[in-house]
């Protein structure tokens, strides 16, 4: 079997799909081609995916096998159709990294002719209006369905009040329905916020069809749901030109954070992952503080003395490999206006000092974890059970300040 993937587009980031997919091709129950179809639908542009899943059977092959008796000939059929299935939705998930992407149609005839056109395509392209359409389709889809109940004509008596659970987190009444053009920009993020811990996935429906009911949606995951939030709010304020995003770790997870280039989120990744359980929430927190929206010059200051105790802390692994250069890395938390906020401190430099030194501090405390991991490999691959992680050897309490 060679599928042609040429007329699929995956409208999920590409992980979520291969993981969702596992789930379902090991997923048990007579509903098992149901499951599947809506994560078909859900992820991949159109119809067309749906349509060659659901025409794969083996029914007719068997219909011609005289060794086949009647009484046998459905479940043997069923089962067959379900391998068959499943072999398709394996090599579909073994190929998901050759999918392309669905994007956004380049622009049209009227959004191409002059300055004024463009404009007022911008203006209605609204990064607020987007948002609430957003919300609308995950809404549509069920994913808000274990926060706010949903409607059936059986039962509809006791729906909980969606406005007030968005006003007891946010502490602003009659924000649902959404009304896009009623928000100031702190009722703006704090909704992308709000609505990211309320998401959740149904992984199975069914269509109640008395009275045109329609779906129903049931069995809900908050991991995946959160992730596919986070992929479809960050790439529209990035083509807003808005330079916060929600992070995907740490203290600050599903928080609006400022962005940064992607060497640096991914040395934050790896900085969060790698570290030893001890210095793990200082160095969280001082990523928290640092990249959080509202950050203050303070909070950056503060961030990076956190970072300058967990160095200190190592200070003999640093000592260890760079001599007595070691000495040039705290010199700058000592003597700038940063630790001891004392009159012999210096405090003449630009706001984007912080930013640099922040960087620089955080960078090296990833250089000493790579530094630990390599002196702790031989007792890690002789004791693979442990589940905290090696502990980091460099880090003293009595260090701390």
């Amino acid at each position: 079997m060679s599928l042609d993937l040429s007329n699929y587009e995956l409208r999920w980031p590409t992980a979520l799909f291969v993981a969702e997919g596992e789930h379902a091709l090991h997923a048990a129950g007579p509903s098992w081609d149901e499951r599947v179809t809506w994560l078909l639908t859900e992820a991949l542009v159109g119809g067309t995916a749906v349509a060659d899943f659901a025409a794969i059977s083996a029914a007719a092959q068997l219909s011609n096998d005289p060794w086949v008796t009647s009484a046998s000939r459905w479940g043997t059929a069923h089962k067959t159709q379900k391998d068959e299935q499943s072999a398709w939705l394996k090599e579909l998930l073994a190929r998901a990294s050759e999918l392309q992407h669905a994007t956004a149609p380049r622009p049209y005839w009227p959004q191409r002719q002059g300055q004024r056109a463009a404009s007022v395509f911008r203006a209605e392209r609204s990064p607020r209006k987007d948002f609430a359409r957003l919300i609308s389709a995950f809404a549509e889809d069920g994913y808000l369905t274990e926060a706010f109940g949903a409607y059936c004509v059986d039962d509809h008596d006791d729906l909980p009040d969606a406005s007030e659970i968005i006003e007891d987190r946010l502490g602003i009444a009659d924000l649902w329905p959404l009304a896009w053009e009623n928000w100031d920009e702190d009722t703006f993020y704090g909704l992308i916020e709000v609505f990211h811990d309320l998401v959740s996935r149904p992984r199975t429906r069914w269509h109640h069809s008395y009275s045109g009911c329609g779906w129903h949606h049931q069995e809900f995951h908050h991991g995946p749901a959160r992730i596919l939030y986070r992929w479809k709010v960050n790439r529209l304020l990035r083509e807003a030109g808005i330079e916060y995003e929600l992070a995907a770790e740490g203290e600050e997870l599903g928080r609006l954070v400022a962005v940064t280039d992607d060497a640096r989120s991914a040395l934050v990744h790896r900085t969060l992952n790698d570290s030893a359980p001890g210095i793990l929430g200082d160095v969280d927190h001082a990523i928290a503080l640092f990249r959080r929206r509202d950050t203050s010059i303070e909070n950056k200051r503060s961030a990076i003395v956190a970072l300058a105790r967990v160095l200190e802390e190592r200070r003999a692994l640093i000592k260890e490999h760079l001599g007595k250069d070691e000495g040039a890395l705290f010199e700058i938390a000592n003597r700038y206006d940063l630790r001891h906020r004392n009159a012999g401190q210096h405090g003449d430099y630009a706001d984007a000092f912080l930013d640099w030194i922040f960087w620089w501090y955080l960078a090296t405390i990833e250089l000493t974890n790579q530094l630990i991991a390599t002196r702790l490999a031989p007792q890690a691959s002789s004791d693979e059970s442990s589940a905290t992680g090696p502990e980091d050897p460099f880090s003293h309490s009595s260090f701390r300040s």
